[in-house]
């Protein structure tokens, strides 16, 4: 994702311009009808990330796995009833159902926009905007160096997993469920003691203070803004005009 987002198409677009066209379109995605409303939607997301931002279709995808994992869980919680008088049982009923096809369409439309923002802006772009928003540095740096540090243990991850796999750590079942144990032990274990020396070191400098950065100038673009906006109108009016929804 981030690498997209480095290579994306608006890459150089003002943050201010994504962001109300990916927030936008998560309001959308809440306050509108789950059928058709978040179904244009999340047309729309689709379309701005595959053709405006030019993301690879598959890397899209891909992205939307892990949220997907989420969404099914939760959905199958709602559509899946459970009783307990007379006796205990699972049962599955219409509204069940329709109160769970809802809640899928309406996830997928706002995780769907907010990938639009996140693989079109990196997040030095947005860590940025945050502090032309006035939002406190200290909440600002606390995020950023948050974001490094998932790097840092994914590195570590990568690293002593590899390690595992030469020593055939992974031949077996069993052998692979005692390296996933140790793997674990270790990455908790390297972040617990990266955490501790980050802190020394941010107390060392009197955390808080502004860091100063160079900001380039990107001016936002009113086509794009009214083209947001007009979008925005054009879906509500679709999402809510009787035309014969109901019947489809």
């Amino acid at each position: 994702m981030d690498n997209a987002a480095w290579s994306s198409a608006w890459r150089d677009r003002a943050v201010s311009d994504k962001a109300l066209l990916g927030l936008g379109l998560v309001v959308c995605a809440l306050l509108l009808p789950a059928w058709p409303g978040s179904i244009v939607v999340t047309a729309v997301a689709l379309s701005c990330s595959v053709f405006g931002a030019r993301t690879p279709l598959r890397l899209l995808f891909g992205a939307l796995r892990a949220p997907a994992v989420f969404v099914a869980l939760g959905a199958v919680s709602i559509a899946v009833t459970v009783t307990t008088e007379p006796r205990f049982s699972l049962g599955v009923d219409h509204s069940s159902l329709v109160r769970a096809g809802e809640v899928t369409l309406h996830a997928i439309a706002g995780t769907t926009s907010v990938l639009l923002l996140a693989m079109s802006t990196p997040m030095v772009d947005i860590l940025d905007g945050l502090r032309r928003c006035r939002v406190p540095s200290i909440c600002v740096d606390i995020a950023g160096l948050m974001y490094r540090m998932l790097f840092i243990l994914l590195d570590s991850v990568g690293t002593i997993r590899q390690s595992q796999a030469a020593r055939l750590g992974y031949s077996s079942t069993r052998r692979a469920m005692a390296s996933t144990g140790s793997l674990t032990a270790s990455v908790l274990l390297k972040s617990w003691d990266r955490a501790y020396r980050l802190e020394a070191g941010l107390a060392g400098r009197e955390f808080g203070t502004d860091t100063r950065t160079l900001r380039p100038d990107r001016p936002s673009s009113h086509r794009f803004v009214l083209v947001s906006l007009l979008g925005f109108v054009a879906i509500v009016a679709l999402s809510t005009a009787p035309i014969g929804w109901e019947l489809l």
